[in-house]
């Protein structure tokens, strides 16, 4: 009788500290406060208003915003749709973009894939990465563009231009195709012989 309570007592207090001392299983915890977006939205339109003023209207399928990222941005990785005001509320550009980043201390737009931007005079530009900088108020890519206007298409590497997208400047000229010609002919381009003036007459 003693042994067999000896024995369930030895038994007792071996089970007893590993069920008491047991640890729970769980996930690690995420530390990282600046991996996570402080906001995410779906479907999204709305107008963004700068020194009080409504200057854009953005339509985008997810925005999502890390203000703990240094620097600082909003990241629209499902494409984004965005028309620029003047201060009477008349569109100035319409911009797309595959994906585009807002660096808002910076104030910095930079816009990647299948750039398209349309001016107010009806002048076409894509590229596949562009840079709007609203604190300085110039638009600037190094990349291929393609600049269609209402009479001719030009094509070249690197640009500058105010944020209207009215006066620029195209540094590397590859080609000129005038509308005309493209119906009738195979595009034959224009570069060294024409190109001091086609950077004059692009920025009028």
């Amino acid at each position: 009788m003693s042994i067999t309570i000896v024995l369930g007592t030895i038994v007792m207090l071996l089970l007893f500290p590993s069920c008491g001392g047991k640890k729970k299983i769980t996930g690690d915890a995420i530390t990282e406060r600046d991996s996570m977006a402080v906001m995410q939205t779906s479907g999204v339109t709305t107008l963004i208003s700068d020194s009080g003023v409504t200057r854009y209207r953005v339509n985008t399928e997810e925005w999502l915003v890390f203000d703990r990222k240094k620097p600082s941005y909003w990241a629209f990785e499902k494409g984004v749709y965005l028309e620029q005001f003047d201060s009477i509320f008349h569109i100035e550009a319409s911009i797309k973009a595959d994906t585009a980043y807002y660096y808002d201390k910076e104030r910095l737009w930079k816009l990647i894939g299948n750039v398209d931007i349309q001016n107010r005079k009806g002048e076409r530009f894509n590229t596949e990465l562009l840079y709007w900088n609203e604190a300085t108020q110039k638009v600037y890519s190094d990349k291929f563009i393609r600049i269609q206007q209402p009479d001719r298409i030009i094509t070249g590497h690197g640009f500058d231009s105010n944020q209207q997208m009215t006066v620029y400047t195209i540094h590397n000229i590859e080609g000129i195709f005038y509308v005309d010609d493209e119906a009738t002919a195979p595009p034959q381009p224009e570069t060294k012989a024409l190109s001091d003036s086609v950077k004059k007459d692009s920025v009028k």
